[in-house]
């Protein structure tokens, strides 16, 4: 029995995962870990130095039609390494902060190298390389952003904690760590396409139209951009990206829940740490999980993450004094917060197709962007507010009813666009 050759669609997989364990998770996933101990090195509001947050994210958004259209045009090594060359130079620049605009800078040069890297990179070289589990590989990859982050942030944290400037040690460290871990693998492992190695994709020999909705000819079939841009489906879907990020960005609000408690239910509050520990877990198994059922049905990846959603923070609302509902509660809003960088995509690929995928991806992460720049703020409003996290809860839960209904129209739409 002939064994299987290696398909070097898989080096393409580990370049994705450098790609979000590294870059991605030190700029994004450990951020969190420099808020306090930068401002109050400089004696100032939180809020000061964390605007650099702000100035990254709304940078994303404003660069990523330039990134998928490069994406697209252009040979991937050169976009990403200098996607990546951004990123570390940006995180290397912060350790040299003597100001918040010199930070307001740093973030603007990270925000511009980010844009490609987070959104673009793992399902635009996943759908050009893959026809086959096209979903389990963007699972997979896209979760290392929180493996990454799991890894680096302890690592970051005594780092920081080594002196009274220990933050800017942490920064040179990150940044070391995104050009001598990343590098090697944009500029001489990543190509754009198979065709690039005189391959065909991952899958094209084993699959047929007629066994599998991911055959061949559907990897080069699909809307214009031009067309697409202005179909009900392409606002629709913009409606869930921005609308699931927002409901994404609850996330950050579990452990200041838990802690809400620290007067009737101390031992819930103690636990605050874990709370937010059991929801990154999910996220990360979520993302995978979301992968394998999308390369099943894309409707059922959506059910099936949206139900856990709502079921995780009806759990977590009414069954608070119990600490294992309220973990596992955690852990299913987990795997709806996977679904941002999971089920976007795949939506996208599946009511669009693939020809031209990157370009009609780029404009439609645009509004995910813009909203995790003000997402927070939004949800601090609504903590503050009479309602408190009560409120929360059911915002969320109608977060979670806009993208179940905006996404199956835009599906409903998908045999109605004109294909090339």
């Amino acid at each position: 029995m002939e064994k299987k050759r290696f398909h070097y669609a898989y080096a393409i997989v580990a370049s994705c995962i450098a790609i979000t364990c590294l870059p991605c998770a030190l700029v994004l996933s450990c951020a969190g870990i420099f808020f306090t101990p930068v401002s109050e090195f400089f004696g100032v509001p939180r809020a000061s130095f964390t605007l650099y947050f702000s100035i990254l994210n709304i940078m994303m958004m404003l660069t990523l039609p330039l990134a998928g259209n490069h994406l697209s045009r252009l040979d991937a090594r050169k976009v990403l390494s200098g996607a990546t060359i951004l990123s570390g130079a940006g995180l290397l620049g912060m350790s040299f902060g003597n100001s918040m605009p010199w930070f307001y800078v740093c973030g603007a040069v990270l925000g511009f190298g980010m844009a490609p890297l987070i959104y673009m990179a793992v399902p635009t070289l996943i759908n050009n390389w893959c026809v086959k589990k096209v979903g389990f590989f963007v699972g997979l990859c896209m979760a290392f952003t929180g493996i990454g982050g799991v890894i680096f942030n302890p690592i970051g944290t005594a780092i920081i904690q080594s002196g009274p400037e220990g933050w800017r040690m942490a920064y040179r460290v990150f940044g070391l760590i995104v050009l001598v871990g990343t590098l090697p693998f944009t500029l001489f492992v990543v190509r754009s396409k198979p065709e690039d190695k005189g391959l065909l994709p991952y899958g094209a020999d084993e699959v047929t139209e007629s066994d599998s909705p991911q055959a061949p000819a559907a990897a080069v079939e699909g809307v214009p951009a031009s067309i697409a841009m202005k179909t009900p489906a392409f606002f629709a879907l913009a409606i869930f990206c921005g609308i699931i990020t927002l409901n994404q960005t609850i996330y950050q609000f579990l452990a200041s829940y838990a802690t809400s408690f620290s007067d009737t239910i101390p031992a819930i509050a103690a636990a605050s740490g874990v709370v937010a520990s059991a929801a990154m877990a999910g996220q990360a198994i979520g993302k995978v999980v979301l992968g394998i059922i999308n390369d099943k049905s894309v409707k059922l990846g959506i059910i099936f993450g949206l139900a856990c959603g709502v079921v995780g923070v009806l759990l977590m609302w009414f069954l608070p004094s119990a600490l294992a509902i309220l973990l596992v509660g955690a852990f299913l809003f987990g795997i709806v917060y996977a679904m941002t960088t999971v089920q976007t995509p795949l939506l996208v690929r599946s009511v669009f197709g693939s020809a031209d995928y990157t370009n009609i991806y780029s404009r439609i992460s645009m509004v995910g962007a813009i909203m995790s720049a003000f997402a927070a703020v939004f949800w601090s409003f609504v903590i503050d507010s009479p309602g408190g996290f009560p409120l929360m809860v059911i915002g969320g839960i109608a977060c979670m009813a806009v993208c179940l209904v905006s996404s199956f129209f835009a599906l409903g739409q998908k045999d109605k666009l004109p294909k090339q």
